[in-house]
């Protein structure tokens, strides 16, 4: 059976104000927040966007999302986690200021912004799964604690995982320090000698202490690579590169670690994709990434799998050519999608309804 996805034409350029009724609308319609009962605790999963970067969903959108719920006699919170990799999400306090200065406060959504310290063992819960790849999947307590879940993506492209939805923001999003590394670990960067010029950017940036110069060139100690792609993003003359023969295993663990997320909210969980400003790279990469596909608008759904596959679908219908798989040759997205369906967490086949 087809699972149901709705979806309203939206351009990042139009009145906000105009944006929110259509949202609410949609939201509505989708019965998206279904699952919610009274009394419930609701964690809203957002990014609250890199320091540079501003393509993250807007706090007035989230606002909407939390208002919803607040009138079904919930309690809502919007959450994320923080990164491997060096920049101001990396600890609780920094990712906190940070979100506070791209909107997201209070008193512009209408509830908490809780970003768990995931140094402290209290924050992170196991949750046993016993997938191909994950046995045990380490991801931030409130996720799990919570009695509903949301997810609010910005849809994407990725190095690694060819685009991210739904599912790259339940599955890396929701892991704690530990299931970010798990993820990523198979993956260390490789240095083209040739083209390294030995300037100790890469040294310098990497937060793991994996890269030291021998013989004025950089030398990864993959035992010690986290697989942040700091030393890629600093690097300045293109030397360093991810082999990126195991995207698929990244990306099924990353499905792995979605499906642990949602474990115990069968039935208690909605998604919402906004396939607008769609760029090339993840909204972690600390630059504007500018947009490099027309808008499409936002998806509605209660399956992860269904509303990432419209999108991807929408995206490369309004591209005529699949531009996620033109932007990162070496990665097949629908892996993830398949594989998740594989796994019983939703359908490949969708009906689309545009409200």
């Amino acid at each position: 059976m087809k699972s149901k996805v709705y979806f309203i034409p939206v351009n990042n350029s139009d009145d906000t104000a105009a944006v929110k009724t259509r949202l609410g609308t949609l939201i509505e319609k989708s019965g998206v927040l279904g699952g919610i009962a009274r009394g419930y605790n609701v964690a809203v999963k957002v990014h609250f966007g890199e320091e540079g970067n501003t393509n993250f969903v807007k706090p007035a959108y989230a606002a909407v999302v939390c208002g919803m719920i607040i009138e079904k006699k919930a309690t809502a919170f919007l959450s994320d986690t923080n990164t491997l990799y060096r920049g101001k999400r990396i600890n609780s306090k920094e990712h906190l200021k940070l979100a506070k200065r791209h909107g997201f406060t209070g008193k512009a959504t209408g509830v908490d912004i809780f970003i768990p310290d995931d140094t402290k063992k209290e924050n992170v819960i196991d949750v046993a799964i016993g997938r191909k790849f994950i046995k045990t999947a380490k991801i931030a307590r409130a996720f799990i604690d919570a009695d509903a879940i949301i997810a609010v993506s910005h849809f994407k492209g990725h190095i690694l995982t060819g685009f991210g939805g739904a599912l790259k923001n339940l599955g890396m999003g929701c892991a704690g320090r530990e299931g970010k590394l798990a993820q990523h670990c198979d993956i260390a960067p490789v240095v083209y000698p040739d083209k390294c010029a030995g300037c100790r950017a890469c040294e310098k940036i990497c937060p793991a202490g994996a890269i030291c110069i021998e013989n004025n060139r950089s030398i990864i100690d993959k035992s010690k690579c986290i697989g942040c792609a700091n030393c890629i993003e600093a690097c300045p003359t293109g030397a360093m590169f991810i082999d990126m023969k195991s995207g698929d295993e990244v990306q099924m663990k990353m499905v792995e670690y979605a499906s642990a997320v949602l474990k115990s909210k069968t039935g208690r969980s909605g998604f919402l994709n906004f396939a607008v400003k769609i760029s090339k790279e993840c909204d972690c990469w600390g630059t504007d990434n500018p947009p490099v596909v027309s808008d499409v608008g936002i998806l509605a759904s209660t399956d992860p799998v269904s509303i990432d596959k419209a999108s991807f679908d929408l995206v490369n219908r309004a591209c005529g050519r699949d531009i996620f798989k033109e932007f990162h040759p070496e990665q097949n997205g629908l892996k993830q999608l398949e594989y998740a369906e594989e796994l019983g967490m939703g359908n490949l086949d969708y009906e689309l309804t545009e409200l």
